[in-house]
């Protein structure tokens, strides 16, 4: 692994006891090509080879009884310092992937590109984490949505994947994550290819036209009414335009006809 070497190049380093399961992201598509154009930079540690036991245990059984074990904090306390030490970065912020955290949305993608070169992602396992590392070692809790997985190594793979298409370089267009949905609060319009003619659908006339301020007027139009029909709650965080309001009114109106 690298040392990072400016600012333009985002590490991640996950804490995980699967590290062959969260590196796969770095050999397939958008994540495998931000990090093979060292624009992302993947580290994996694994709190087994902190473990003081003979056994490399890293988990033991809940003080007051319940069912399944607990991550204890040495192992995962010793594998997060490791992740620290590193890469010549000054902080690096430490996130444990969580159903009881912050919901991951698309303006905590942009934030954490912004502000956060380095990231350090805590996948638990079991019944979860003692909590006095959470309470001394993480910094933030995050969760992917409300439902709850075997690990966190799958979220901590959603949130790398979502990370390198932000970062600048990695896409093939850049105007792809500009126009990707919840990039300016609303879901994205629909997508047309070959053949223009399909068991009787046809591709829109408009965008055959060749007419690009027609086409992205056309589009706006199309984004507002697919966000009202499928995510109405997404307007109540928009502060819409005079124009975008027009073009909502008639989307309702030709929808309604």
């Amino acid at each position: 692994m690298q040392r990072i070497d400016g600012p333009s190049v985002m590490r991640i380093d996950v804490v995980t006891l699967f590290p062959e399961m969260v590196e796969t992201v770095s050999r397939y598509g958008v994540t495998g090509r931000a990090i093979e154009r060292d624009i992302m930079q993947l580290a994996c540690w694994n709190p087994r080879d902190y473990s003081l036991d003979t056994y490399r245990a890293v988990d033991d059984r809940p003080f007051g009884g319940g069912p399944g074990m607990v991550m204890m904090v040495q192992p995962l306390r010793d594998a997060i310092e490791a992740a620290r030490q590193a890469a010549d970065v000054a902080e690096s912020r430490v996130i444990y992937l969580s159903p009881q955290g912050r919901r991951l949305d698309h303006s905590y993608i942009r934030e954490m590109v912004e502000q956060c070169g380095r990231l350090i992602l805590v996948a638990g396992r079991y019944e979860g984490i003692d909590e006095r590392l959470l309470e001394t070692e993480i910094d933030e809790e995050l969760s992917i949505g409300d439902f709850v997985l075997s690990g966190g190594e799958l979220a901590s793979m959603v949130v790398i994947d979502a990370l390198a298409r932000q970062l600048p370089g990695t896409l093939g267009h850049e105007e792809s994550s500009r126009q990707d949905s919840f990039s300016d609060g609303l879901l994205e319009y629909g997508q047309y290819t070959r053949p223009r003619e399909i068991d009787g659908m046809e591709v829109p006339e408009i965008l055959l036209s060749g007419n690009h301020e027609a086409i992205r007027v056309w589009r706006e139009k199309q984004a507002l009414g697919r966000t009202w029909l499928k995510r109405p709650e997404l307007f109540a965080g928009i502060e819409l335009t005079e124009q975008q309001r027009h073009l909502l009114d008639e989307f309702k109106k030709e929808y309604d006809s």
